[in-house]
C-alpha cells in the first residue's frame, strides 16, 4: 500500500491572500472537521469570517484551539431560513462555504429523519437564502463521493449519475442535486465538491478509521474494524481539502465558466482499510495490537468502508 505520508498533496495549493483580505465569508458546520479547518485557513488569509454553530462542542478544533476568538459566531440552526437570511444580509456575506452536515453513515441509518433534516432541508434553506441575497458571489457546497451511490465503473467521474440508495448517500445525492437546481433554475453562483474520506487533526468522529485507530492505541486496546478490512477508500487530508475549497472559490470569481459544475477532490490513492490500520499501528509503534475484525459492515459499493 502507499505510505500514509503519500495521502497528502506533495505541492501545497497556492491561495491568494489579496482576494480574501476583509472579504466577508460565511462558513456552516464550523465545529466539524472540514468547517473548523476552513475557518482556520480563511482567518489566516485575512477574511472576515462568520460561522454558524448549532451545538456547543468543546472538543471541536474551533474551540480547542480558540479559533472562535476571531470569527463572528452566530448560534442557531441551518434549517432556520430567516436566521440564515439575516446573517447573509447583516454581515454582507460575499462567499459561502456550506460544510454543515450529519456525516456519519451509522447515525444516518439509525436516525434517517434527522439526517435528512440537516443534509437536505439545511441545504435548501442555505441555497434559498443565498438566492435572495444581492451580495453573495460564490457558494461552495460540500457533497461527497457517497452521492454517487453504487457504480460498477470506477473511479467516479463527475458526470456519473447520483443514485444514492441508503439514508446518508441519499441525503448527499439530494443536497448535490439541489445545488445544481439552484444554478440551472436561478443562476445561483454555486459549485459542488465531492471528496472521499477526510482525515486529520480535530476529527471527533471516532467511528472513522483513522481517529478511531489512534484513540484505541492511546487507550492500549486493539483497533476495531467493522468490515472485513478489505474495502478500499480514497483518503484526503483535511487541510488539503480546505485549501482546495478555498482555491475553488477563487477560481469561481476568476472564471465564470466553472460555476455550476461539480468537482471530485482526491489524491487518487486507493487504500485498503486493513492496510491503513496496520500502517497507523506501525507509525505509532504498536504493531503488537492486532486489529479486531468484526466483519459486520457490508459493502455498498466497491469503494466504501
Amino acid at each position: 500500500m502507499a505510505d500514509l505520508e503519500l495521502i497528502r498533496t506533495i505541492t501545497p495549493m497556492q491561495t491568494d491572500p489579496q482576494f480574501w483580505t476583509d472579504r466577508s465569508v460565511f462558513v456552516t458546520g464550523a465545529t466539524g472537521l472540514l468547517g473548523s479547518w476552513l475557518t482556520r485557513k480563511l482567518t489566516d488569509l485575512g477574511a472576515d469570517v462568520v460561522v454558524l454553530i448549532r451545538d456547543w462542542v468543546p472538543e471541536s478544533l474551533l474551540f480547542a484551539e480558540r479559533l472562535d476568538q476571531e470569527p463572528t459566531v452566530v448560534r442557531g440552526d441551518l434549517t432556520d431560513l430567516e436566521l440564515v437570511e439575516r446573517v447573509l444580509n447583516e454581515y454582507e456575506v460575499e462567499t459561502v462555504f456550506h460544510a454543515a452536515a450529519q456525516t456519519i453513515v451509522g447515525t444516518a441509518n439509525r436516525s434517517p429523519i434527522s439526517t435528512f433534516e440537516s443534509n437536505i432541508r439545511g441545504t435548501w434553506c442555505l441555497l434559498e437564502a443565498c438566492r435572495v441575497s444581492s451580495l453573495v458571489r460564490q457558494v461552495v457546497v460540500a457533497s461527497s463521493d457517497k452521492a454517487y451511490g453504487k457504480h460498477e465503473q470506477l473511479p467516479y467521474q463527475e458526470d456519473a449519475p447520483l443514485q444514492g440508495r441508503h439514508p446518508y448517500d441519499v441525503s448527499k445525492s439530494c443536497a448535490d442535486l439541489l445545488a445544481q437546481s439552484y444554478y440551472h433554475s436561478f443562476d445561483l453562483p454555486v459549485c459542488v465538491t465531492r471528496c472521499g474520506n477526510l482525515f486529520g487533526g480535530g476529527d471527533l468522529n471516532w467511528n472513522r478509521l483513522i481517529p478511531g485507530t489512534i484513540r484505541s492505541v492511546l487507550r492500549d486496546s486493539a483497533p476495531v474494524i467493522r468490515s472485513d478490512g478489505s474495502f478500499i477508500r480514497d483518503y484526503f487530508y483535511v487541510e488539503d481539502a480546505a485549501l482546495a475549497y478555498i482555491t475553488l472559490a477563487e477560481k469561481m470569481a476568476a472564471d465564470n465558466t466553472i460555476v455550476g459544475q461539480a468537482f471530485n477532490f482526491s489524491n487518487e490513492i486507493q487504500v485498503n482499510v486493513l492496510d491503513l490500520t496496520r500502517k497507523v499501528l506501525q507509525l505509532m509503534k504498536r504493531e503488537d495490537l492486532e486489529p479486531n475484525i468484526l466483519g459486520q459492515a457490508k459493502m455498498r459499493s466497491r469503494t466504501s468502508i
